[in-house]
């Protein structure tokens, strides 16, 4: 099994250690692995064992991520490994986020760093995604492929939980650009119950992001019967609004049963149109309905003259009326990065 030195930890008596990688900071045995199933206690020292292990490899267009503001039209070469420290009911890609849990091998395609980099730049992509799985979990091996992109010219974006530590994430700020981070509802009771972790821990890393200047995008899939009341909804909306900044894109995805929610009917279209229009209330500029075909969910709108200013279909980016992030039909500058013209 490949074994690399793992970062954010402490050892303590009896060989054991305590992880600070994530907010769940795993008491960890000798012998033992953490909650997500990648990282080990040898002899009272912690170790990833998935550096360099690639479990997949794909271009993406950004918008799949979903980042909308962010370099539009672009692609970006996404990569994970297996593990995940969330359990979460509705994982889309528990195939290989609840793979440690469910096997004892660590299964990927040897894929350094440097390899990464250079197969982004060969496919024309514009950054690279940390996504599939939570990218907290190979963290060393995303902070050294974030540092080798960022000095061949390409960025780094992660796609993630919302769980890293303070101190985790500030470390891999300067070279990370942007991140779309999921906020899977608005009571600590149901967080727990459905992903196993607590709702302030996301809202605290999710402050953490707005601090440290990193393109923010939020991403809430609603889903029946669990996040769907319109007061958190609302709350979700009002947090995002006057903590984070109206001009963070929020992003409403329709849920469809998967894994261990095949209970669950899918999310209403009226439950989807009334988020959105709760997130408008709220005042923020950006709202966006994802999963679903409804002609123009996912079109910027100028904040300032109501115009269309990208437009999309489903994940494709067709056109922009932008210039230099200025609206070209009454010059409201578009928050986000790189948005065209």
């Amino acid at each position: 099994m490949n074994l690399h030195p793992a970062k954010f930890w402490e050892g303590l008596p009896d060989d054991k250690v305590r992880c600070k990688l994530c907010r769940f900071h795993c008491l960890i045995a000798a012998g033992r692995r953490g909650r997500c199933g990648v990282r080990e206690n040898h002899d009272g020292a912690l170790f990833t064992l998935v550096y360099g292990q690639s479990i997949a490899e794909n271009v993406d267009p950004i918008e799949k991520k979903p980042l909308y503001h962010f370099h539009p039209g672009s692609r970006s070469l996404s990569i994970a490994t297996v593990g995940c420290n969330f359990r979460c009911l509705h994982c889309q890609n528990y195939q290989i986020s609840q793979w440690p849990h469910e096997h004892s091998d660590i299964p990927g395609t040897q894929l350094l760093p440097h390899e990464v980099v250079r197969h982004a730049v060969e496919s024309g992509a514009a950054s690279i995604a940390y996504t599939y799985t939570e990218p907290t979990i190979f963290f060393e091996y995303a902070y050294d492929t974030a540092v080798a992109a960022k000095n061949a010219g390409v960025k780094n974006v992660f796609v993630t939980n919302g769980y890293t530590t303070t101190e985790a994430l500030e470390s891999i700020a300067p070279y990370l650009d942007a991140a779309n981070v999921d906020l899977k509802g608005f009571s600590d009771q149901a967080y727990k119950d459905v992903t196993g972790a607590s709702l302030f821990g996301v809202l605290e890393c999710l402050r953490d992001y707005r601090r440290l200047g990193i393109w923010l995008e939020v991403t809430t899939l609603v889903i029946p019967g669990h996040n769907d009341s319109e007061d958190e909804l609302r709350q979700i909306a009002a947090f995002v609004a006057e903590e984070l900044g109206r001009d963070v894109p929020w992003h409403i995805s329709a849920f469809y049963p998967t894994y261990k929610m095949l209970d669950r009917p899918p999310t209403p279209a009226a439950t989807l149109s009334l988020a959105r229009d709760l997130g408008r209330q709220a005042g923020l500029d950006y709202v966006y309905l994802g999963n679903v075909n409804d002609s123009g969910c996912g079109d910027t709108v100028c904040p300032g003259c109501g115009k269309t200013v990208i437009r999309r279909k489903r994940l494709e980016f067709i056109g922009t009326e932008l210039t230099d992030n200025r609206c070209n039909y009454c010059q409201y500058e578009i928050a986000g990065v790189e948005l065209g013209g």
